[in-house]
């Protein structure tokens, strides 16, 4: 039969409206079983017995659930039964009502016996059945968490029905009974819950479950550790593909969105997420190349390097997906959310190690460069025309043909770009510092070397540049870098008033930059002590404290009073009370 408005003939369908043609064959093919129907494999035994498995086990949490409705309602009227008797019964002798000599305890020991019994009458019976039912307890384990459910709901309505059952008794009860209701309502209990100093009356409930609970956990474990076993073979030398990545995260997002019905279960399920997240960063570290070519930066990347650099990239996105999926659960507990960030900043720092070596060489190289600028012949004066060629020195520009290659070569590979400058940054503002450090040890400086040095400081500002996305964002280091460069050409007097002392630029620093104003035998520390630059800046490095420098200094400093007293010299060089005034006063200040 056709229908009268242009039905479209769908087979099995009989001939139907094309709108409701189409709605049916979408439906048909949104159904799991049909679509696993049409696959090639699709066995229909196991998954009649499959389907079989979950009807049955559905059936038996649906009866599991009218068992505890009933259990409730047999709650509510025993609990009811005796509160009627224990309201209006009284003793014939005292005649004081049983009630309130329960209250007046303040221990209702016949509740703490009752509810006892209950929770262990629920956990023998649910060893009995299990023990004779090897379905039924692979059932109670694998749907753990939709047992637990029912055993939520089971808790809410009893403590709703003891809220209600404690109003009665204070709109009810004797005035002397209402006081003690009052004081119990005060410690929030109630007279129908039972109270013990070491007792918690929903753990003993759910405690008839404990073992269900092991086994759940130990069973999510599995399922979350398969698939990185999985990914993770033995022998293998490549991190996991996006998609490995991605089946991995729908297991752990399914582990927290089943595991969300109670928050303590919620919490368990974390820590196997946390477990989960070591394993996976255990398997990437085994698969790091800590041999030498990790480290080179003279060619291209190796295969060790492209390795590690695959390796980073999958642990930034591991990182970026369990945030995504902790940040999307609702009602996540805190603890629960501390535990899986806890194992995610191992994650963080596993990263940092797996770049440490590329980037201590690049700070190595970037140090080497720095300190051939004591090549640099920087004593020369302004040409006759007093114009100076201020183009910047060779060592700047193999600084900034070395940066931009090593930017291009190595570090554009990896994803996580915040990470990649939170790191080159730290080695931006330490390039900068060494430049500062060894601009200010330059002995001897003349006027035309004074402006190649001050191009030289505008173009570090260039070279550093690939390192970070502002140049401003390096602080400090930055701001040293700016607030120095005007000091090379103020007289002594004008660099000891300098407003930028100590807070920008340390005192240690602008004094062993007045040594180069200084005549010859008015030795610079490093020289004194018959150190190489490179020497003297390994020093520096190893006594970070300015006091230490500070008294490196004054040690040059009072060597170059004896040697003029010595050769019995009539006055100090010029500058030399200047840079005494400073010592002075960064000593002072360190006080």
């Amino acid at each position: 039969m056709e229908g009268g408005d242009g039905g479209v003939p769908v087979a099995g369908l009989g001939t139907l409206g094309s709108g409701a043609a189409a709605a049916t064959v979408r439906e048909l093919l949104q159904d799991e079983c049909y679509s696993a129907f049409l696959n090639e494999d699709f066995d229909v035994k196991t998954y009649t017995s499959q389907s079989i498995h979950q009807a049955v086990i559905a059936e038996q949490l649906a009866k599991l659930a009218q068992g505890i409705s009933q259990l409730d309602k047999e709650l509510h009227l025993q609990v009811q039964h005796l509160q009627k008797v224990l309201t209006k019964k009284r003793d014939p002798v005292s005649h004081i009502c049983f009630i309130e000599e329960i209250v007046k305890d303040g221990q209702p020991e016949i509740l703490y016996t009752f509810w006892n019994s209950v929770t262990q009458a629920l956990s023998s019976h649910f060893h009995m059945a299990t023990n004779s039912s090897v379905f039924l307890k692979q059932a109670f384990e694998g749907e753990y968490p939709k047992l637990l459910r029912l055993y939520n709901d089971l808790w809410k309505r009893l403590q709703q029905y003891s809220q209600n059952i404690q109003g009665n008794f204070s709109a009810g009860g004797t005035p002397d009974l209402c006081v003690d209701l009052q004081h119990t309502e005060d410690d929030t209990h109630d007279v129908f819950i039972p109270r013990q100093l070491d007792y918690d009356p929903e753990k003993a409930l759910k405690d008839s479950l404990q073992p269900y609970e092991a086994a759940y956990l130990s069973k999510s474990l599995s399922r979350l550790f398969d698939p990185i076993n999985l990914v993770f073979p033995p022998g293998g030398r490549n991190p996991p593909s996006s998609d490995e990545l991605d089946g991995i995260m729908k297991t752990i997002a399914s582990e927290l969105n089943v595991a969300a019905v109670d928050a303590n279960l919620t919490l368990a399920v974390s820590k196997n997420v946390a477990k989960t997240i070591q394993l996976y960063g255990v398997k990437s570290e085994q698969l790091l190349c800590t041999q030498g070519d990790a480290s080179q930066v003279i060619g291209p990347l190796t295969e060790g390097q492209k390795r590690n650099v695959a390796v980073v990239n999958s642990l930034y996105k591991l990182h970026q997906s369990v945030t995504k999926v902790v940040s999307s659960q609702s009602s996540f507990p805190p603890a629960a959310e501390q535990t899986v960030l806890s194992a995610l900043k191992a994650v963080h720092a596993l990263m940092g190690s797996a770049v440490q070596p590329l980037l201590t060489s690049v700070a190595d190289a970037i140090e080497a460069i720095i300190i051939t600028m004591h090549q640099e012949d920087f004593s020369g004066t302004l040409s006759s025309s007093g114009k100076a060629d201020v183009s910047c020195s060779l060592y700047m520009k193999e600084l900034q043909g070395f940066v931009a290659r090593v930017m291009n070569d190595y570090f554009k590979h990896f994803e996580c770009s915040d990470f990649v400058f939170e790191n080159t940054e730290a080695i931006a503002q330490r390039a900068i510092e060494l430049f500062v450090r060894n601009a200010s040890l330059i002995r001897f400086l003349g006027e035309g070397g004074k402006m190649r040095l001050a191009a030289d400081f505008a173009q570090m500002e260039l070279a550093v540049g690939p390192f970070c996305r502002r140049v401003s964002d390096l602080g400090k280091s930055y701001r040293m870098l700016r607030s120095f460069r005007p000091l090379l050409f103020q007289t002594s007097e004008h660099v000891a008033s300098s407003p930028t002392l100590g807070d920008i630029i340390p005192f240690s620093i602008v004094i062993q930059f007045l040594f180069t104003r200084a005549p010859p035998e008015l030795k610079s520390p490093f020289q004194r002590a018959e150190w190489s630059h490179a020497r003297f800046s390994q020093w520096l490095d190893d006594h970070p404290s300015e006091k230490d420098r500070l008294l490196l200094i004054r040690g040059a400093l009072e060597a170059y009073v004896q040697s003029v007293r010595s050769r019995e010299g009539k006055e100090f060089a010029p500058v030399y009370p200047i840079m005494v005034q400073l010592l002075q006063k960064a000593m002072s200040a360190l006080q």
